[in-house]
């Protein structure tokens, strides 16, 4: 645990040298890791040696299970249509050992911003055990999401035609990833396979419209899911520690005076 704690500093360190990353006074700490006890006394004595050398900056878990994060985070990639007249979205987090799938429920308190969503039915593939290729991999997130379109029929919570994607890598405006996906099963990266596209293929529309389908880089994702209990911090970013480690750094815009 002392061993890993120092290279976590080490690694923070690295990253508070960057210049976007220079004023951050609070980072969380997402992935897989973070859910076991080893990893949650690491990350405190972690923060109490940055501490101890000067650091002005928080360390803290992340604050849902990881299996959750980047599920929930996927509502804050939702377009502003999607809060009208629907009830839920499907989202994915896609790791290098496993891949989950989520019916989340949106604002289930009706309050007027995400913070209420949450995580209302879930499945998890830990493809790692099977090594599958890449078309496999794709034809099981389209059977884990079309499991979870009909669970939403049965639960009468009306789904927006809308999928939230969290991956591995470097993400193209398209969807395609230009690199960084090299833990996932098969080749992923290259403009020549888009996930978003294939699994439109795949995927049922939802409702009898087009399935809008976004992804974005994972550590991002579950870092949105942290948006709502943010929003007095200027500038805060977060590590994940998973078959990976991923990275994502966050300014909240200032407010007028």
């Amino acid at each position: 645990m002392e061993e890993f704690a120092q290279e976590l500093v080490g690694v923070v360190c690295r990253f508070l040298r960057l210049k976007e990353w220079r004023e951050t006074h609070s980072i969380l700490i997402g992935g897989g890791f973070r859910a076991s006890l080893l990893g949650q006394v690491a990350i405190a004595r972690a923060g109490l040696l940055l501490k101890a050398d000067g650091h002005d900056v928080e360390l803290q878990p992340i604050r849902h299970h990881p299996d959750e994060a980047g599920l929930i985070g996927c509502a804050r990639l939702a377009p502003s249509w999607v809060f009208s007249g629907h009830r839920g979205i499907l989202a994915v987090d896609i790791g290098g050992t496993n891949i989950r799938a989520g019916l989340i429920e949106l604002n289930p308190k009706k309050s007027k911003n995400v913070p209420a969503a949450h995580v209302a039915a879930f499945d998890l593939w830990r493809h790692a055990d099977e090594r599958p290729s890449r078309d496999v991999a794709v034809k099981r997130i389209a059977e884990m999401l079309r499991l979870l379109i009909h669970r939403s029929k049965k639960d009468e919570l009306r789904l927006a035609p809308f999928v939230g994607i969290g991956c591995p890598g470097i993400i193209r405006d398209d969807g395609s990833i230009e690199r960084g996906g090299q833990n996932l099963p098969g080749n992923w990266g290259g403009k020549k396979f888009n996930l978003p596209e294939r699994l439109r293929e795949l995927v049922p529309a939802i409702g009898g419209n087009e399935n809008t389908i976004l992804m974005h880089n994972d550590a991002v994702v579950q870092g949105l899911s942290e948006m709502p209990f943010r929003t007095k911090l200027p500038q805060w970013a977060i590590l994940t520690i998973g078959t990976g480690l991923g990275n994502a750094h966050f300014s909240s815009p200032v407010p007028a005076k």
